[in-house]
């Protein structure tokens, strides 16, 4: 490590893989430690005791000095206690905040009229648990907007505890479309009455407070999930009514591209693919899996054209509106399989659905999703097709450069910081990269693509230039040790 000195993190988040998940925010929070961790760090996590967690499973301890603690959130009194885990694979302690009237619902989010009392109270719960541990972290990382309002209570609340004295806080942004928006009445709840001035007038007086707003506006440091994110996220275009307060705050707003984990998305030691490969059989061990999958999928194997792949929830977000007209044209009159796992929108579901229907020699649609299915469409395909509105890190393109599956994706959010255009003339680039959201620019890039894959010596350069990429949290994770000692050390 090249700090002078470890530091002290506590990592505040609603969601942790393995134990509760539903985006990329837990791959992240299950990662990220780990990587902390082994480099010398103290991290402690906090998040819900969810009652969907296995507490034998995760053998959960209940830890006695952290037991029927009292919190007053306006009227209202919460009771909880605590327990404690590993995150596994590491020594990194998972304190679970045990509060039943809020955390055992049947999903992790809800919607209920209580959804603010219960991020609220985790953000409390937090740092009430670091005074009882006599710990104060030179570091809160909190995520997205669920604990948003650890900044504005370390400057209040907690403001009185020497303990935090020289304690900063980064927030870290996943996808900024999440903004945990509440009406303005709900402000005594949170325990801010006294401080309701430090909020947004202008929300108060609409009738409305925002938990992401109010935590760009007093984290130390903003952090998002990719450089160009980082940029987007500060115009009208995609700051999603957040970009002036991101413009007033954007010398502390930084962009930090995620990490991927190498121990589970790796071709060499990938244990739901028929034949595992490297960089130098990526050949023979892609038609391997190839046809595998095809055979499983029940599609014909004609080895002389490429397999597309689709792996995404189906939302617009995600943009496979792009791809209508262009893929029914080369599935009309191109040798080409194309197979699609994912769920969301009807509109989408029903255009893959209906691709199934009208090529069903040359299209599988698997509507869920299916982990093994994922990990064996990345091995199979030669191409990977990602062509989001917008981005902010995004994963999927990362593990198909591992797997020397070359990447269709727009130049936006993370996409731009990860996939670099191909070009044929120097043999440097990853993958085909289109700018304009419309399906010209997605029928250029696939019409690229296709023709570079006739092309075999260019097309062996450019998987081997995806395979050589290391997005692993190892390099990722040191830009974040970097940020943070920087903040701890500047006063």
């Amino acid at each position: 490590m090249a700090e002078e000195r470890s530091l002290s993190i506590c990592f505040v988040a609603s969601e942790i893989a393995p134990f509760a998940k539903t985006g990329g925010l837990a791959d992240v929070a299950g990662a990220l430690p780990i990587h902390l961790a082994s480099q010398g760090h103290d991290v402690r996590m906090f998040m819900p005791l969810y009652s969907k967690i296995d507490s034998e499973k995760f053998a959960l301890t209940p830890v006695e000095f952290l037991r029927d603690i009292q919190i007053r959130l306006g009227s209202q009194v919460f009771g909880f206690s605590v327990f404690v885990t590993k995150l596994p694979g590491s020594e990194v302690d998972v304190y679970m905040i045990n509060c039943p009237s809020l955390y055992h619902r049947p999903g992790i989010y809800t919607g209920e009229w209580d959804e603010h009392l219960r991020f609220a109270l985790l953000s409390r719960a937090a740092i009430e648990c670091c005074q009882r541990m006599g710990w104060g972290p030179d570091i809160f990382h909190c995520n997205d907007w669920h604990t948003a309002l650890v900044p504005i209570y370390l400057k209040t609340v907690y403001q009185w505890d020497r303990l935090f004295a020289n304690s900063k806080s980064v927030l870290t942004i996943h996808n900024i479309a999440y903004q945990g928006l509440f009406p303005a009445d709900v402000v005594p709840n949170l325990g801010l009455e006294e401080h309701r001035h430090l909020l947004f007038q202008q929300d108060l007086e609409a009738g409305a407070v925002g938990f992401l707003k109010t935590g760009i506006l007093y984290a130390d440091v903003v952090t998002t999930v990719s450089r160009t994110y980082a940029r987007e996220i500060q115009t009208e275009a995609f700051g999603m009514g957040l970009e002036g307060v991101l413009q007033q705050r954007r010398r502390t707003v930084v962009g930090i591209v995620n990490g991927v984990d190498y121990e589970i998305w790796n071709p060499q030691t990938d244990t739901y693919i028929s034949q595992t490969y490297g960089i130098d059989d990526v050949a023979e061990g892609k038609a391997a899996n190839r046809r595998d999958l095809l055979s499983q999928l029940g599609l014909p194997n004609d080895e002389g054209g490429p397999l597309l792949g689709i792996v995404s929830r189906l939302t617009a977000q995600k943009g496979l509106e792009l791809t209508f007209e262009p893929l029914t044209q080369a599935l009309r009159y191109l040798n080409v399989r194309l197979v699609v796992l994912g769920t969301g929108e009807s509109r989408y579901e029903d255009h893959f659905h209906w691709l199934q229907q009208t090529f069903p020699q040359k299209v599988c649609y698997y509507r869920g999703y299916n982990e093994a299915l994922a990990h064996m469409i990345e091995a199979a395909a030669d191409i990977f097709l990602m062509p989001s509105r917008f981005e902010p890190c995004g994963l999927n393109q990362m593990y198909s450069l591992r797997y020397g599956t070359v990447p269709i994706v727009r130049k936006t959010g993370g996409l731009a910081d990860t996939v670099q255009l191909f070009d044929p003339a120097s043999g440097e680039g990853t993958g085909f990269v289109f700018e304009h959201f419309d399906s010209t620019g997605f029928a250029w890039a696939l019409k690229t693509a296709l023709s570079t894959y006739r092309k075999p010596e260019l097309w062996e350069r450019l998987r081997r230039n995806g395979m050589q990429e290391d997005f692993s949290w190892q390099r990722q994770g040191a830009e974040y040790e970097r940020l943070y000692a920087r903040l701890a050390s500047s006063g």
